[in-house]
């Protein structure tokens, strides 16, 4: 097994079976066992498992950042132009059920959604960490912060992304191609497309 069979186990038992996985350095051994774990039937071109290795779509560079991951593939997005999209990251254990999140996005008619948890605030430098309302609506996002606002009545807690994320597809190649333009961007989700957004 890969720490990357946890996540695609989310999508799938979610019911989510459109999946590209994005790598970059050294990606042979994970493009071996995407295809001999991961295989489904051609019977639907609907359901897929697709390894993306980086390409230098945009330039001379490989993957700049997270957000620059996705940008340098936007080409997936514009011929598909599925009604949303799932950016997760493949380097967590947990479990999760996939369809709750989007449910949440689509009820509360959102261009982004965010997975975060409550974290002990000490552990908090390594993460994004947010302020929400009461709707748990977003107001204010920031990446790996020293002091990180505490969940109001929860001291010592913070909230923190999990680094996966649900996007309005319109929204977020809006969002992507701006980032890009930009120079001094760090091409990062938690960093710059997030905060941004807000």
């Amino acid at each position: 097994y890969r720490i990357v069979d946890f996540v695609l186990s989310n999508f799938i038992n979610s019911g989510i079976y459109s999946l590209y996985v994005l790598t970059q350095f050294k990606s042979q051994s994970l493009l071996q066992h995407l295809r001999d774990a991961w295989q489904f039937s051609n019977l639907l071109n609907s359901q897929f498992i697709i390894p993306v290795p980086a390409q230098m779509r945009k330039g001379d560079h490989w993957y700049k950042g997270t957000s620059d991951a996705i940008y340098q593939n936007i080409h997936l997005l514009e011929l598909s132009r599925p009604e949303m999209v799932a950016v997760f990251g493949a380097d967590h254990v947990y479990r999760m059920d996939i369809s709750q999140m989007i449910a949440y996005y689509q009820e509360k008619d959102a261009r982004g959604c965010v997975a975060a948890l409550p974290i002990p605030i000490e552990h908090a430098s390594e993460f994004g960490t947010m302020v929400v309302d009461e709707d748990f609506r977003i107001l204010e996002f920031k990446e790996k912060v020293a002091n990180p606002p505490e969940i109001p009545g929860r001291p010592g807690w913070t909230l923190a992304s999990m680094g996966n994320y649900v996007f309005d597809t319109e929204v977020l190649i809006r969002e992507l191609r701006r980032d890009a333009s930009k120079a001094d961007s760090h091409h990062d989700f938690g960093k710059n497309i997030l905060p941004e957004m807000i």
